[in-house]
């Protein structure tokens, strides 16, 4: 369970005047307390132990987002609260040539300068302090580059990866990266060290351009599905350190991601130029709350299609609060300071279906565990059966040429030696507005998941068919029932 920042923050000036308030907290000024306004009690140290307890008990690791990129300061123009007054050299990144201004690297007015060994101190004390004293397992470091910024720019070997990586407290914690700052060279995506975990936007702006009409081909799907091997193989990373998703707080929520095709957030104050423009997203023929069936049907597959890609995939998902039960921000995309309706979930409200099939997704990722923890090398072993192969529709192997069409929405993938021993699977993905019929290998095939199904069941066996009709926009996973030693007999046809 992955939180947004708790530690105590300070509103901006312009929220304050607006009447408005940091709702995510991403404006960090006391690194070793809670915020106060979040707890219930007057001791908010001693709610969030056992908050933390209770969530351990229920089986749930919890992860703190923290920000120590940039603090409430700002720029030159900022009030003095703290570093600034105390060592403004030191605490902050200045220009060679204008030491009066600041590095933005943040985007929020300055940038904290991880160089210097007192910053680098109260940065390790600060994560120690939130492991041994209120238990968290683990952090996610907002705009993580500038931890690893030295004087060239970003030290995949930094002092700062080096602190963590020799502490006895910090190096058993999950340690997760926003892969990106606004400085040079700020995007890192697969470049943090080996152990970390990274949000992988390459994964959600893929699994987005596929479902929903944007520009993509197969191949690139293909890529995401099988832990972005091109990002963290060659660096000798797992597979499970890219950290997928299609949503996160910073953007549309699932349900708004195919209700709206433009950003509307008025509330924020700040004319509707705020938060992202290029979204990805698609209204599904309507922009907004309609009653219409074929455009609330639409809407249903490819929600249930976003999740399945999401979920199945291999690497760690992450699935942003809300999603699973159709959760609207009212297609506001950067809703920071709406601490009201906008961004409350509504409980009483809740798509129950919705979370059914999302706890059905999960309960067949635990179970079938299609793309695990390996890189797959797409090689035969002794007895002719591939680990991984990537079909055409017509049940032939894809081909550089095919793996490029960006015309075609339609493709398969064959697992055929899952490490678990387990059955051979087939995960077949239709992202055209029109049914498919998809030539299948040898096997007994089951249908496992049907997202086109409210409840993603399905009772289809294959009897004597040879091929499955796949339903428009619609994701089916197959199992292949005769077992796994079917040999030679339960590899792809044209293989």
């Amino acid at each position: 369970m992955s939180l947004l920042p708790v530690q105590q923050i300070l509103d901006e000036p312009r929220l304050v005047e607006m009447g408005l308030v940091n709702y995510w907290g991403y404006n960090t000024l006391g690194y070793f307390c809670p915020e106060p306004r979040y707890a219930a009690t007057a001791s908010p140290r001693n709610e969030f132990r056992e908050m933390v307890r209770r969530l351990h008990a229920a089986g749930l690791e919890v992860i703190l987002d923290v920000v120590f990129n940039h603090t409430p300061e700002g720029d030159e123009r900022g009030a003095t609260l703290c570093w600034r007054g105390l060592d403004n050299v030191s605490w902050y990144r200045l220009p060679e040539d204008h030491r009066a201004h600041y590095e933005n690297w943040s985007g929020c007015g300055n940038t904290v300068d991880i160089r210097h060994p007192r910053v680098l101190q109260m940065v390790m004390d600060s994560l120690r302090h939130w492991v041994q004293d209120f238990h968290v397992d683990g952090f996610r470091f907002d705009l993580a580059p500038v931890l690893g910024r030295g004087s060239p720019g970003f030290e995949r070997d930094g002092p700062f990866f080096k602190a963590v990586a020799q502490d006895p407290v910090l190096q058993r914690v999950k340690l997760i990266a926003e892969p990106w700052d606004l400085g040079p060279g700020g995007y890192q995506v697969g470049g943090f060290p080996s152990g970390w975990l990274e949000w992988n936007d390459r994964f959600r702006d893929t699994a987005r351009a596929f479902w929903l009409g944007g520009d993509c081909t197969r191949g690139e799907l293909a890529l995401r599905l099988a832990g972005s091997s091109d990002l963290f193989q060659a660096r000798r990373r797992s597979p499970l350190e890219s950290v997928n998703y299609i949503v996160s707080h910073d953007g549309f929520t699932l349900h708004d991601l195919v209700s709206y095709d433009l950003r509307h957030n008025e509330a924020n104050g700040e004319n509707n130029r705020d938060g992202h423009g290029h979204n990805l997203s698609w209204n599904c023929g309507f922009e907004g709350p309609t009653s219409d069936p074929t455009v609330l049907q639409r809407r249903g597959h490819l929600k249930r299609a976003l999740l399945a890609t999401l979920l199945l995939a291999q690497g760690t998902p992450m699935l942003a609060a809300g999603d699973e039960m159709g959760h609207t921000q009212g297609g506001n995309n950067n809703p920071y300071c709406q601490d009201n309706a906008t961004t409350w979930i509504a409980w009483a409200r809740a798509d129950e279906a919705l979370i059914d099939f999302t706890a059905y997704l999960l309960t067949l990722r635990r179970r079938l565990r299609p793309l695990d923890s390996r890189w797959y090398t797409g090689l035969p072993d002794a007895r002719g059966r591939h680990d991984l192969a990537w079909l055409r529709r017509t049940g032939e192997p894809l081909t550089a040429e095919h793996w490029d069409n960006r015309m075609s929405r339609v493709l398969g993938a064959w697992i055929g030696v899952p490490s678990h021993g387990g059955a051979p699977l087939l995960l077949i993905v239709n992202g055209r507005d029109k049914p498919a019929a998809f030539l299948l290998p040898a096997g007994d095939w089951v249908a496992e998941l049907d997202t086109t199904a409210v409840d993603g069941r399905s009772r289809w066996r294959r009897g004597k068919a040879a091929t499955f009709e796949i339903a428009a926009r619609c994701v089916v996973l197959l199992r292949d029932a005769s077992g796994e030693d079917n040999g030679a007999a339960a590899r792809p046809a044209a293989t």
